[in-house]
């Protein structure tokens, strides 16, 4: 090695020993530049998210007395990033007290997360996809997870206590039978509707409000998102619908917070509902799109290629919002391959006309009879499913409509009005649900 004039021996090697250091040391790699974190609070649970331009490194351990979650976060930086942290952490959040980060190691940030009661954690990791980078994201479940329809039982008031005459309370005939398979004759004959009056009993109908959390839906042109426009509608009509007699409403989601497509369809089958309608806002490439629509569920193609578009884009929601896929057990999918969906996607078909009409009278209807495609949410195979496109958020005038507080309540008015018709011609005349298959 020779040294260049004025440059002593011994200089330049601490030159090259402290380059060396620095190229090998995490601080001195290419470090993970983050570019966002977000807290998102539910009481079924509370879901955390770091977002980076590049894959997140990390370790993690639960540590008890006191319960705490500790992840340790490497080649990062504890930048102003993550120090907003934690002031996102909200004091109703059911599973986090606070979130503490610092500095634990050169190249390597800790957070230490102290909870308010013991959880199940799952953290994994999610690819960039749509207008996210590279995802760590750590969802806090409970120990006991939350069951809907006991939480629904535990939320009747003495007024539904005295509805009991009608029905209130679920009784041991409505619970899930264990029912033989259909026979190829079984399916040939859709089963006979009774002509006897509406059963004297509480009719359950789940609204699912699209989106919620890390999966906004689409984005209009003045900025809404489409999960705050289908959370704000649903709410509107549940109060509608928990107005009525032999009635009552459960929403999937009742707040800012993501859900897997296959859990909304797995709740509306634990409550035993016997409708479930899913709300959303249309979007199209195009901002003179404009119109609502009604979709069931399709066991062959898509009605038009629009449909199957659209289809698509709402089956996306799990990669937007992020689906730990380890979790994933396919018990939708094995259900659904051992039964015909032939009678429920008949009554859907019912169901959807009766609605899609009395949207008619409030907007503009996108097309003039119910499409069908394969949309995930709407494979409950014994709960008659819809999905409502309230109109084109993409649309400009119709983006304006649908934060009207004025127009939400319409769509809420019209949508019920379509439910009581479908009930009027078609009686509940009793449950049939299928085997479990866990």
């Amino acid at each position: 090695m020779t040294a260049a004039p004025g440059v002593t021996r011994r200089e330049l090697l601490k030159f090259a020993g402290a380059t060396l250091a620095l190229l090998v040391s995490p601080v001195g790699m290419a470090a993970t530049s983050l570019l966002a974190v977000r807290v998102w609070p539910a009481a079924e649970y509370t879901r955390v998210t770091i977002e980076g331009n590049s894959q997140l490194k990390f370790t993690h351990l639960l540590v008890t007395d006191p319960h705490r979650l500790v992840v340790d976060l490497e080649g990062v930086e504890f930048d102003s990033v993550l120090q907003s942290l934690p002031s996102k952490v909200l004091d109703s959040d059911p599973y986090i007290k606070l979130i503490r980060a610092g500095r634990n190691r050169p190249g390597v940030v800790r957070l230490v997360v102290e909870l308010k009661s013991e959880i199940n954690p799952q953290v994994f990791t999610l690819a960039p996809v749509g207008n996210y980078g590279h995802r760590l994201v750590l969802d806090l479940y409970p120990t006991t997870p939350v069951d809907p329809l006991l939480a629904l039982i535990e939320k009747s008031s003495p007024m539904d206590a005295a509805a009991g005459q009608t029905g209130d309370a679920p009784t041991a005939a409505d619970a899930p039978a264990q029912i033989a398979r259909p026979t190829p004759a079984d399916q040939a004959s859709p089963p006979r509707r009774s002509t006897r009056p509406a059963a004297n009993r509480l009719v359950t109908i789940v609204l699912d409000p699209g989106h919620g959390g890390e999966d906004p839906g689409a984005v209009g042109a003045r900025g809404s998102f489409e999960k705050n426009v289908t959370l704000s509608i649903a709410r509107r009509l549940k109060q509608k619908i928990d107005a009525e007699p032999n009635m009552r409403a459960v929403l999937t989601r009742d707040g800012d917070y993501f859900v897997p497509l296959g859990q909304r369809v797995t709740r509306a089958r634990r409550v035993q509902s016997d409708l479930f309608v899913s709300i959303h806002a249309d979007a199209f490439v195009r901002p003179d799109a404009r119109g609502s629509s009604v979709f069931v569920l399709s066991e062959s193609g898509a009605s038009s290629s629009a449909a199957r578009w659209l289809a698509q884009k709402e089956n996306d929601a799990d990669l937007i919002g992020g689906v730990n896929l380890a979790k994933q057990d396919g018990h939708l999918a094995r259900t659904l391959l051992d039964l015909s969906q032939t009678a429920t996607i008949n009554d859907s078909l019912k169901l959807g006309k009766a609605v899609l009409n009395e949207l008619g009278d409030i907007n503009t209807l996108h097309k003039a009879h119910v499409e069908q495609a394969g949309f995930a949410v709407l494979k409950a195979p014994d709960i008659p499913s819809i999905l409502v496109e309230t109109a084109f958020i993409s649309n400009p005038e119709e983006e304006q409509r649908l934060n009207d507080d004025a127009y939400q309540d319409k769509m809420a008015n019209a949508i019920l009005r379509g439910l009581r018709l479908y009930f009027r011609d078609n009686p509940p005349i009793g449950r049939t649900k299928i085997a479990q298959l866990d």
